[in-house]
């Protein structure tokens, strides 16, 4: 049976066709200005038979696996976190989940491409995925709707609500459906299964949260010890100033929900709060958790640890600061919250 092959050497789906129609138009709208790195480059064209018949081959191995995974696939309906409709009728092969890379490899999906600032990548998860091209969100601003369509796309998640706004979740729901969380890394057991449920995944997501919840029991038992009746508190700092993270999402959300650490009375009742020298006796912290943003907070980190007010803080003066890494520490998925397990048994209960 003869296949339709994409620009990018893919065998399309017959939903695909449309897609890739508009794909073209767009293209030739837009004339022949010079490619974002974030594009997918087409594949150069076989010169030999022998190069021509292994693509045969490759395509249709990948249409056979994409068959076999369909055929077990539930068609779903539901409604994302923003009260969007989404339907979902095959089961997805190609996922663009822009920083929800973490969730989609516990689950055993592979991206079509990964969130960057830049050429800033995902350190802890880029090994994991060698060959996922980087999508640029520049600014931290959503990449347009040509930059996702090359990517063939036949599900879209966005894991906070504001990557939806000024049109781009509905310029993105005319590429592949489109799911939208409020913040999924609020509640990441939740959107761990949320996700899966979109994907046809269940299985796999009960297993990975079995084995995380098996990993959060062993790491409360090692630190019991040291942290009963103890209050920790993260102090990010970037270049726009010193903050205090609270406890619903990231690291602070490890810290509070998962291992059950008091939080600073400064985030009792807040997601965050700005930090100065005036109101840092007020942290209450009996570990302090240092957070330097890539570097970009160096000058603060020099005024606050050289001022007189941080080195009378007890945490201080008991040696219970400690330098943690932002890149996951700040990140929302299964395998960054037990990194930063393992970095607080590492740091405190060595």
């Amino acid at each position: 049976m003869h296949q339709l092959l994409s620009p990018w050497g893919r065998v399309l789906k017959p939903g695909r066709i449309a897609l890739l129609a508009l794909l073209l138009v767009m293209s030739l709208l837009t004339g022949c200005g010079s490619k974002s790195a974030s594009t997918v480059e087409p594949a150069a064209a076989n010169s030999t038979e022998a190069g021509k018949q292994d693509k045969d081959k490759d395509n249709e191995s990948s249409g056979q696996a994409e068959e076999k995974q369909s055929e077990s696939f539930t068609p779903v309906t539901v409604k994302d976190e923003l009260g969007n409709e989404v339907t979902i009728s095959e089961a997805p092969t190609r996922v663009f989940a822009p920083y929800m890379e973490d969730s989609l490899l516990v689950l055993g999906v592979q991206p079509v491409a990964q969130w960057s600032n830049g050429s800033k990548l995902q350190e802890h998860l880029k090994d994991r995925m060698p060959d996922v091209p980087a999508i640029n969100f520049v600014s931290g601003l959503p990449p347009s709707a040509e930059a996702v369509m090359s990517f063939e796309p036949d599900l879209i998640v966005l894991h906070n609500a504001s990557y939806a706004q000024n049109g781009v979740y509905e310029n993105y729901s005319q590429i592949a459906p489109t799911y939208v969380f409020k913040n999924a890394a609020g509640d990441v057991e939740s959107s761990v299964r949320q996700l899966a449920e979109l994907l046809g995944k269940s299985v796999e997501a009960e297993q990975a949260l079995q084995a995380y919840q098996q990993k959060v029991t062993d790491t409360k038992a090692k630190l019991a010890p040291v942290i009963e009746g103890k209050t920790a508190a993260i102090i990010r700092l970037n270049g726009k100033g010193m903050f205090v993270m609270g406890g619903e999402y990231f690291g602070g959300y490890v810290l509070a929900h998962e291992l059950g650490l008091a939080k600073s009375k400064l985030v009792e009742d807040a997601n965050s709060a700005n930090l100065s020298l005036e109101i840092l006796p007020e942290l209450g912290a009996d570990y302090i958790f240092l957070a330097n943003d890539g570097g970009t907070g160096d000058a603060f980190v020099k005024e606050l640890t050289e001022s007189s007010i941080w080195k009378g803080l007890d945490a201080v003066k008991n040696g219970h600061v400690y330098e943690v890494n932002t890149e996951y520490w700040f990140g929302g998925g299964l395998i960054a919250y037990e990194k930063i397990m393992d970095d607080v048994v590492e740091l405190l209960a060595p």
